[in-house]
């Protein structure tokens, strides 16, 4: 079974940042099946915030660099994070690790907009467009029912500070764009916050039987269209 660590550290960061959370549609959350979260992406806190929701231990997808950073590579081990693959010929660690972890029950969770809503922070209603990996991973996990589970978090108050310059972090990651500009990374402090949880998505054998030559692509984009259009309505819903 995965560690409580994560929850209970979850639970303590929030604390400590005087975070207020409320939870809406928990009775949407699947049971006894393997789940995987999507949700849009403003803050360090998300994470966090989505074990809340879920109350329970999440395998978050991050971004490669951290594993290259002394002191934030341990806390990620810690938390039972996935890396995403660093640019080379073979990129599919992440996909083996993530599948892995759904195939054991353990619930995994991807931010769907990437970096870029980190680096240069949208407005909370904000949602910028998905990436269609996490639907090529789902159509992959081998087992009879797998949930995707639009998640949506709602800045109703926040502040905004920059963190370190965007430099900096291209020592640890030369090959990442987003970093190699000037400027700093800014740093979304949530003061208080809806987290709206949605219809999940259901990938069953019927879908894994569609997902090969040019219908594989077709069926991911789908997937993608209508995850982004549930995640954004559960946004503009969090503000009402």
């Amino acid at each position: 079974m995965f560690s409580d660590v994560p929850l209970l550290m979850s639970q303590g960061v929030l604390t400590c940042f005087g975070t207020q959370v409320n939870v809406r549609h928990c009775e949407r959350i699947p049971g006894d099946y393997p789940v995987l979260l999507v949700s849009n992406h403003r803050s360090v806190l998300d994470a966090p915030l989505l074990m809340i929701a879920l109350s329970r231990s999440v395998r978050f997808a991050c971004h490669h660099y951290m594993t290259q950073v002394p002191g934030l590579r341990d806390l990620i081990s810690t938390l039972g994070c996935l890396p995403l693959d660093s640019p080379g010929p073979r990129r599919q660690f992440f996909f083996e690790q993530a599948i892995a972890a759904l195939s054991d029950g353990q619930p995994v969770g991807i931010f769907p907009e990437g970096a870029q809503p980190m680096v240069r922070t949208p407005q909370p209603r904000e949602l910028t467009p998905f990436h269609r990996g996490f639907a090529h991973l789902a159509l992959r996990v081998p087992v009879p029912k797998l949930a995707i589970l639009p998640i949506a978090i709602s800045a109703l108050s926040e502040t905004v500070n920059p963190l370190a310059p965007l430099k900096l972090f291209s020592w640890f990651d030369p090959t990442e764009p987003l970093f190699n500009q000037p400027g700093w990374h800014p740093a979304v402090h949530y003061h208080r916050v809806n987290v709206s949880i949605g219809q999940p998505l259901w990938i069953t054998t019927r879908h894994r039987k569609q997902y090969q030559g040019r219908q594989a692509a077709r069926l991911a984009r789908t997937i993608t269209r209508a995850c982004y259009a549930e995640v954004n309505r559960l946004v503009q819903e969090g503000f009402v």
